[in-house]
């Protein structure tokens, strides 16, 4: 078994950004530049938005934070995302979620432009994605490639099986997979009897959100794991994996922290980099 270490692939990442920022600067004149929209005062939404702008920082990008109370009127927030969307100097924005009850989060993302939607969650980057024709790709699922790619696994003719199917990961995840010539399955809550389809799987990517969901039983010799899930349980992230069981059958696998994790951020900055040239060449 060996472990695929998301700090170690998401550091390589964001040496090379470094390097493209500096040459995008020669160029442009500029640097990339990443705006932030936060609402309210979830502790954990707040810690995303700083490893945000510190991974900016680290990069060399310019960042913008835009915080607002909870109860701040919607058309408030939707006012400065259409600034922001009009903005030249500005290629990113980014709506941090989940949004307080009361705002209506599909219209608020609706006003950024699918050249600034560097989350990869506009219906037009999400429907190129389906075709085989990416644009910006949601950031967890595209990381989750780039470990893949680590391996050297071949992925091509490969059983994958994605259990989850939200927005953000589970679909473009089995999207990504398939563009890579696996055979893909999507499990979720309603499929009956999961673990039949994940024993005969050779790539396993877990994003259900249930703490240690996947034990040893449900797994083949030698599959290639991957834990999207962060759960807190006494105090303890812990991922949908039940590392200790898993861990002994597979090939690799990624361990929870420190894995999927790191690349998440490290790819937001690669696609606001990505937009920045579209958006200027």
């Amino acid at each position: 078994m060996q472990l695929i270490s998301g700090k170690a692939v998401s550091a390589d990442i964001r040496q090379d950004l470094a390097e493209k920022t500096v040459e995008f600067n020669r160029q442009f004149g500029r640097v990339p530049a990443l705006a932030v929209i936060i609402v309210g005062d979830d502790p954990a939404s707040h810690t995303y938005v700083n490893n945000k702008i510190k991974g900016c920082a680290q990069v060399g990008f310019r960042s913008i934070c835009q915080k607002y109370e909870n109860g701040t009127p919607q058309e408030e927030i939707a006012a400065y995302i259409r600034s922001l969307a009009e903005d030249d100097g500005v290629d990113g924005i980014l709506v941090q979620l989940p949004l307080p009850k009361g705002y209506d989060e599909k219209y608020l993302l609706s006003l950024i432009p699918d050249s600034k939607d560097v989350d990869g969650f506009s219906p037009t980057n999400t429907g190129l994605l389906s075709m085989n024709m990416p644009n910006t790709v949601s950031c967890t699922p595209l990381g989750v490639m780039h470990l893949l790619a680590s391996t050297g696994v071949e992925l091509a003719g490969k059983d994958a099986v994605v259990i989850g199917r939200s927005n953000t990961v589970g679909k473009p995840m089995a999207m990504l997979l398939l563009n890579a010539n696996c055979t893909v399955t999507v499990c979720h809550s309603k499929t009956k009897d999961l673990a039949s389809y994940t024993r005969k799987a050779d790539v396993v990517v877990v994003a259900i959100g249930r703490p240690k969901f996947l034990k040893g039983d449900m797994v083949k010799d030698g599959a290639v794991v991957i834990d999207v899930g962060i759960n807190r349980v006494d105090g303890k992230l812990v991922g949908d994996v039940d590392f200790e069981e898993v861990a002994p059958k597979c090939s690799f696998i990624t361990p929870v922290p420190g894995g999927v994790g790191p690349m998440t951020i490290t790819m937001l900055l690669a696609n606001t980099l990505s937009a920045a040239k579209n958006r200027l060449s």
